[in-house]
C-alpha cells in the first residue's frame, strides 16, 4: 500500500450509515401530512453534508395548507425517522474497509457536520465507535462542511498531513470540504446523493463493497 496514504477519514451520514434517506423520508411525510408539497431532492441537496442551510420549520409553515403545531410535528417526524433508522446497518463495505485499514496500519477518523451526540449515538449502536481514533464533528470553532474545518482537525489529531489522508464522502458539500482541506477524496453515493454532482471527487465508486482501499489508492 502506498506510503503516501497514512489515514482514512470517513464522513458519517449517508456514508457509514444511511441516515439521509430516513431523515429525508420523515420530512417528506411531515410535509405531506400538512398538505404541503415535500422538498425535491434538488431542494433537499442544499442540506446534505452540512447543517443549518434550510429552515425546514419555516419552509413547512409557508407551504402547508393547514396550521402546523411544530411540537407535535417534530415528535411524529422524529419517531418516524428513528423507526426507519433502526432498520439501517453499516453501509456495504464499511466493515471491510475498517478491517483493511487496521491491517495496513492506517489511522481512522470521522469528520462530520452533524452534532457529536448524533454521531456518537449511532456509532455506539453499530458498535463502531472504538474503531475510530477520533470523531470530529462541527460546532464551536469548527464550521460545518463545505468548510474544510472538520477534515483539517481530523488530520491534525491523527498527526498526518492532509495530502497523506484519504477522505470518503457521499455529498457535494463533503467533497468540497475534503478537497479544500487538501485530502484525496473518493465519493461513494447513496440512493439520494447518487443523483447529485459528485464530479469534484478524485474517484467515484458504486459501493465500498466493490473496491478495497488498496484498489482506490492504485486508481488515484
Amino acid at each position: 500500500m502506498s506510503s503516501e496514504i497514512r489515514a482514512v477519514v470517513f464522513d458519517f451520514d449517508g456514508l457509514v450509515l444511511d441516515t439521509e434517506v430516513p431523515v429525508y423520508a420523515s420530512w417528506c411525510a411531515a410535509f405531506e401530512a400538512h398538505g404541503a408539497p415535500p422538498p425535491t431532492i434538488e431542494e433537499w441537496s442544499v442540506e446534505i453534508g452540512t447543517s443549518g442551510s434550510i429552515d425546514m420549520h419555516a419552509w413547512l409553515i409557508d407551504r402547508a395548507d393547514r396550521p402546523v403545531d411544530l411540537d407535535v410535528m417534530n415528535e411524529s417526524r422524529r419517531a418516524h425517522r428513528d423507526a426507519l433508522l433502526a432498520r439501517e446497518h453499516a453501509r456495504p463495505g464499511v466493515i471491510a474497509w475498517l478491517a483493511e485499514a487496521d491491517a495496513a496500519g492506517l489511522s481512522l477518523a470521522i469528520a462530520s457536520s452533524s452534532p457529536a451526540d448524533w454521531v456518537d449515538e449511532h456509532l455506539g449502536r453499530l458498535r463502531l465507535r472504538e474503531r475510530f481514533a477520533f470523531v470530529v464533528t462541527a460546532g464551536g470553532k469548527l464550521r460545518a462542511k463545505p468548510a474544510p474545518d472538520t477534515y483539517l482537525d481530523a488530520c491534525a489529531r491523527l498527526g498526518v498531513a492532509p495530502r497523506q489522508a484519504l477522505a470518503v464522502e457521499d455529498s457535494p458539500n463533503g467533497i468540497a470540504a475534503a478537497k479544500a482541506a487538501g485530502l484525496h477524496c473518493v465519493a461513494v453515493p447513496n440512493d439520494i446523493t447518487q443523483l447529485l454532482d459528485l464530479s469534484a471527487a478524485d474517484l467515484r465508486l458504486s459501493s465500498l463493497a466493490d473496491f478495497t482501499i488498496a484498489d482506490v489508492i492504485r486508481r488515484l
